[in-house]
């Protein structure tokens, strides 16, 4: 599992979650986005898929691929809305997505409390998104460290809506694996640039090998 992660809303989780999992669709490959983020849950949205069944309906015994919406824009892709607000069993629901088969991308929530840290303590590894801006990279890095802290890996990180990164981003996030996605315009996932932002971006967080 990896956590798409970042320290602010608005700063390209959940597009950079969608189109990670759309290239490795595109590219032949099985994938599973998840929405974590219950305050703010807007994959199913993004994606053009209803908000039910959700990761609330996820159990310890079936695939949770199984119960996900089909994306309609990338075969081999399914999407997994967010639990509700008030579901007292999201945090176990998500530790439940270790029993999928394909590669599960979490969008995970913005900031450093504990709806953040559940999805980070259950992922294999993290990419960091952030804007490129100096307040935006500062909030990255918070999110590192926490990630970090909670034994989780940081592969990669990806700074958006930009053309190219200093290298002093690459020391600020702790990883050398960093990745910049072109600003795609209106509609970021049908842009070719982006595409190939997301294709190096799942090379360089080791999502593309079989």
């Amino acid at each position: 599992m990896l956590a798409i992660a970042g320290g602010k809303g608005g700063c390209g989780k959940t597009t950079t979650a969608l189109g990670l999992a759309r290239a490795l669709g595109r590219a032949g490959r099985t994938a599973l986005a998840v929405d974590a983020d219950r305050e703010m849950p807007n994959l199913h949205a993004l994606a053009g898929v209803p908000d039910e069944p959700s990761v609330t309906d996820v159990s310890a015994t079936a695939d949770p691929a199984a119960i996900a919406h089909q994306d309609p824009a990338t075969a081999g892709v399914r999407i997994l809305p967010a639990a509700g607000r008030d579901d007292p069993d999201a945090a176990q629901s998500l530790r439940h997505l270790s029993r999928c088969e394909r590669r599960v991308l979490l969008d995970c929530p913005a900031g450093a409390g504990p709806d953040a840290a559940d999805p980070l303590r259950v992922a294999d590894r993290a990419i960091v998104v952030s804007l490129p801006t100096e307040e935006s990279l500062r909030d990255a890095a918070k999110t590192a460290a926490m990630a970090r802290a909670l034994d989780t890996a940081v592969v990669a990180g990806a700074v958006v809506r930009t053309d190219e990164t200093p290298e002093s981003v690459n020391r600020l996030l702790g990883t050398d694996a960093v990745v910049a996605v072109p600003d795609g315009g209106d509609d970021p996932l049908r842009s070719s640039a982006t595409a190939r932002a997301y294709r190096q971006l799942n090379v360089k967080a080791g999502l593309a090998g079989d």
